[in-house]
């Protein structure tokens, strides 16, 4: 399944309005998703007593558009080609693509869906705009068993090479055994004497 039934209706939930029940407390912020009922956003007291063995994400917001962390979603999502920043010392991304009047003039990376500028070569701004980009190209997905199948082919592939390497390794260490290379021969240091040195015969 290249997108998750419970993907849409998180990119099209507010967050951050004040819980009913909890409006009271001090973290009554509604700023939960429960990714197993997808259904409204929750306060911390709400997942305590109604998610408390589910999945759940946070969100948190940067300039006014809500981010996720992303070690939680990357956990239950394949986020590759989505651009990623870093918001207070943790590494987030964007739920929905965010309004750019113009692109400027020089920028290399731009989102494919919405053109937005990107900082580095990533395809898509944020979950929202990939999300439309699968839905208009099939080119992309959200599957983590889809990443992982293409991963382990890429192992086994490297496998296959590295133990055919091996073989042909071994393969030309037994034929050096077998057939040992004849040494040269050492080189000879000893002059080879002319003739046989005669003593003088004695005065009488």
């Amino acid at each position: 399944m290249p997108v998750p039934p419970w993907l849409e209706p998180l990119l099209t939930t507010p967050f951050f309005s004040i819980c009913r029940t909890h409006g009271d407390a001090a973290r009554s912020e509604c700023n939960m998703y429960c990714l197993d009922c997808s259904g409204d956003s929750f306060c911390f007291y709400c997942r305590s007593s109604r998610h408390k063995d589910h999945q759940v994400i946070q969100i948190r917001r940067s300039s006014y558009h809500d981010v996720v962390r992303v070690a939680e979603i990357q956990k239950v999502l394949d986020i590759s080609g989505v651009q990623t920043y870093v918001i207070n010392s943790a590494r987030v991304l964007f739920l929905n693509e965010r309004p750019q009047p113009k692109t400027g003039k020089g920028v290399s990376h731009i989102c494919e869906t919405c053109g937005r500028s990107l900082l580095d070569p990533f395809r898509f701004c944020s979950l929202g705009c990939k999300l439309v980009g699968i839905k208009r190209n099939g080119d992309a997905s959200f599957s983590l068993e889809a990443k992982n199948e293409m991963a382990m082919e890429r192992g086994e592939g490297i496998s296959r090479r590295e133990s055919s390497r091996d073989e042909d390794e071994l393969r030309e260490g037994l034929q050096q055994d077998i057939y040992p290379p004849t040494p040269p021969p050492p080189p000879s240091s000893a002059r080879r004497r002319k003739g046989i040195p005669h003593r003088a015969p004695f005065a009488s």
